[in-house]
């Protein structure tokens, strides 16, 4: 499953400290129903579950004021209807379990892990509160971008990689079906820029803060081995446990009918033959959305160092 994102409004808006403390008790109670499902379906047999249910569960998530882990439950249903349903199911369930405990604890945790588990539950930080924080300035390759539609509000994520510091940035943008999305962000670009990012153990969703002069620089991001990608991976599911999306650049990759550079990718893509006749069976530095699922393909680079949106 592709990570859902909600545009909700920000938390303990307009509520001051008491807000905050009688939010914080909704969600509480909100996250105590969903242990107590969580264990019945579980002792019940997943087989039972209906997506009614679901649905039904993830409304009660909205009233209790945790819109992150009402869209986790809305998704369960997809999770359902895949032939290997048994697994993914279990594996979804198990990562709200961990939520909802992680938000049980929230007071024990570490700062900053305190601060992912706020925003997996739906506590989201305000922009101006991420904009006058610190910020990072680099050379930032725009590395592609997909969008995804859920109740008629289109989200864009445009996936960034810094050339120099080789941190990853997720920037996102919301728009009505049928509205124009932020363009600002060109596959293939490199800007120089600095970026915010908003808090958590493993940062990776950021706003541009500042651009700062044009200059020339190599258009083809620096790639990684297969190893180094996957350490990265490993280094963010480590401070985030539940990420299910991250950028990778991979240096001399070899695409096939359903891999790339040896990894799988992910079952929703078909087969790449853009990416195999543009490789013409020579390695390419490409672009790809990781996925527990597998990789998703965003962009390559030619020998010229022009940049082929997939």
């Amino acid at each position: 499953m592709i990570e859902r994102w909600s545009p909700s409004a920000p938390a303990g808006s307009g509520g001051g400290a008491r807000g905050g403390e009688a939010r914080r008790a909704r969600v509480a109670a909100g996250l105590s129903e969903l242990e107590r499902w969580l264990a019945d379906q579980v002792r019940k047999g997943l087989a039972s579950a209906s997506e009614s249910e679901w649905q039904h569960l993830a409304r009660r998530l909205v009233d209790a004021q945790a819109p992150g882990v009402a869209a986790m439950v809305g998704g369960l249903g997809e999770a359902r209807s895949a032939a290997d349903w048994p697994e993914r199911l279990l594996a979804q369930i198990a990562m709200l379990h961990l939520l909802a405990k992680g938000h049980r604890v929230l007071d024990e945790l570490p700062d900053e892990l305190a601060q992912t588990v706020r925003t997996r539950v739906g506590y989201l930080v305000t922009r101006e509160k991420v904009l006058a924080g610190p910020s990072v300035r680099d050379l930032w390759h725009v590395l592609g971008r997909r969008e995804e539609t859920h109740d008629r509000l289109v989200a864009r994520r445009v996936w960034l990689l810094g050339r120099r510091t080789g941190r990853a940035a997720l920037v996102l943008s919301f728009a009505p079906a049928g509205q124009p999305l932020d363009d600002s962000l060109v596959t293939g670009e490199v800007l120089d820029a600095s970026l915010a990012f908003y808090p958590g153990a493993s940062p990776l969703r950021a706003l541009v803060a500042t651009r700062h002069d044009e200059f020339s620089a190599d258009p083809v991001p620096p790639g990684a081995t297969v190893d180094d990608a996957l350490d990265t991976v490993a280094k963010a599911l480590a401070g985030d446990p539940w990420t299910d999306s991250w950028p990778l650049v991979l240096a001399a990759a070899l695409p096939t009918a359903g891999t790339l550079a040896g990894l799988p990718l992910h079952p929703g893509v078909a087969t790449p033959w853009r990416l195999i006749a543009l490789s013409g069976g020579r390695p390419l530095t490409v672009a790809a959305e990781w996925t527990p699922r597998g990789l998703v393909p965003l962009t390559a680079w030619d020998e010229h160092g022009l940049a082929v949106v997939l």
